[in-house]
């Protein structure tokens, strides 16, 4: 009858097992609005129109950005990195997971002992020199009656998901820094192209000076600003080619190979601004890897209320060991030489100085201070999608008002030129022209190109073509 007692006691301890001391949760409030205030040329999106995850940058139809993407994924070093920190999540979970299961060990001993002949109550008949071989099992396994087992195995999962959102939110990070980088460079070769053409146009211009102030036209004050005009645009176009090798240098980087090997022709094409599906404020939240590491980790952070909550109640681990033991080889084998045990163990704290309160309010604090942060996540990729609608809106009408002005302006160096060569303006009226018409020219090419930065800003603002259900994925 005791032993039927004890077991119906074990039997419903483990049927306690499982309950947990973790606060219900729920995910922290944050404004939603109904739909975005910027207007703009975009479009709102259908749950079929999404952005593609594997292949987001093939909307601008740049195939070499394409294989600099695809090999920014298999070689960049931080990405490397970020996916093994992820491994790392993934490998605490199983560490922390074995927990539920029975730990079973085993040891062997094998030695020869001589006990001392004055040891206190030392039997005078025993031998002082003996043998002691002993092999045997243990099996010890902690009842989870209040779920700290299995809210650490929770805390570790959600821990491992955000770890996991956290290497799409990094993947998604460089690959729009390798986007913007090669608009940039694209952007640098249209505008050597457009300095280089200006050049010629100056040296024709200072030929022009050098005829006319040899026919005694023109003072060599004419020269000597067609000079310096041509001299500072040289210059300039100096500086615009360092800048792009730069650029080329940071774009090797990114795609894992060594810059002093590294090589991207130069392309003037002019890259297409695409249209981004932009849906509800409401679905943000489901597509960006920041926001759902931020909302896992305070679902961690509950979960970790619950463990600290347990440490007040007692532990419970059944213990059973068993094995052979003997002082002399051949009877080791033999039924005498047997031994086990078996029995619970029950272990409370009685005293601890007010530690185990102090992780609960610990515990407490850190799911608000979580629970905050991902409140600020949310408000911060509401603003990030504003800015970039904001800035599609208002650069597009910019870069068609700069447009209109170097068509002015071109119109103006076509007269002022043919004015000097009349002798009806001086030369200071063709520098100043010519000055605005490469200022408007270049600072048409710098609108686009802006532009077309905000536009892959606004797909990582999205948050490229990643969704929440990812995460189950991995």
């Amino acid at each position: 009858m005791a032993k039927h007692r004890t077991l119906a006691s074990l039997v419903s301890a483990m049927g306690l097992a499982g309950c947990s001391l973790a606060p219900h949760y729920e995910i922290p409030d944050a404004p939603v609005a109904a739909q975005y205030q910027s207007q703009g040329p975009w479009t709102a999106a259908s749950p079929a129109d999404q952005l593609d995850r594997a292949g987001w940058w093939k909307l601008y139809q740049e195939p070499e950005l394409d294989d600099l993407e695809q090999r920014l994924i298999a070689s960049n070093p931080d990405l490397r990195a970020a996916f093994f920190h992820y491994e790392q999540a993934e490998a605490y979970i199983k560490q922390v997971s074995s927990q539920l299961y029975p730990q079973v060990s085993t040891a062997g001993n094998l030695q020869r002992e001589r006990e001392s002949d004055t040891r206190p109550l030392r039997n005078p008949t025993a031998p002082a020199d003996y043998n002691s071989i002993t092999l045997g099992v243990e099996v010890d396994y902690e009842v989870d009656l209040w779920g700290r087992v299995r809210d650490s195995v929770a805390a570790s999962k959600d821990e491992g998901l955000a770890s996991n959102a956290d290497l799409a939110s990094t993947q998604l990070s460089l690959e729009i820094e390798l986007a913007r980088s090669y608009i940039d460079l694209r952007g640098f070769d249209q505008q050597i192209q457009l300095i280089e053409g200006t050049d010629e146009a100056y040296q024709k211009a200072l030929d022009l000076t050098r005829r006319r102030h040899g026919g005694g036209v023109v003072s060599g004050l004419d020269v000597a600003r067609a000079t310096n005009q041509l001299s500072a645009t040289e210059s300039e176009l100096t500086q615009v080619r360092a800048r792009r090798a730069l650029l080329e240098h940071a774009i090797a980087v990114l795609v894992g190979a060594s810059p002093s090997d590294f090589r991207i022709e130069p392309s003037t094409r002019p890259i297409q601004l695409p249209v981004i599906p932009v849906g509800v404020p409401s679905a943000l939240l489901q597509r960006r890897p920041d926001v759902a590491a931020a909302e896992r980790r305070t679902a961690e952070a509950n979960a970790r209320i619950g463990i600290a909550r347990a440490a007040y109640f007692p532990t419970l681990t059944l213990s059973a060991q068993g094995g052979l033991q003997s002082s002399v080889y051949a009877d080791l084998l033999s039924a005498p030489s047997s031994f086990w045990a078996i029995g619970p163990t029950l272990a409370v704290y009685l005293f601890d100085g007010g530690r185990r309160r102090a992780q609960v309010e610990s515990a407490k604090a850190a799911t608000a201070e979580a629970g905050a942060r991902y409140r600020s996540v949310v408000l911060a990729s509401f603003r990030q999608v504003e800015d970039d609608l904001t800035l599609l809106g208002d650069l597009g009408t910019a870069t068609d008002q700069q447009q209109a002005a170097a068509s002015a302006a071109d119109t103006s160096v076509n007269l002022s030129l043919a004015l000097y060569r009349r002798g009806a303006v001086s030369y200071l009226d063709v520098v100043e022209s010519q000055s605005a018409a490469l200022e408007s020219e270049r600072s048409v090419i710098q609108l686009r190109t802006q532009q077309l930065d905000a536009n892959v800003d606004l797909i990582r603002a999205l948050g490229g073509g990643w969704t929440k259900d990812d995460l189950a994925g991995g």
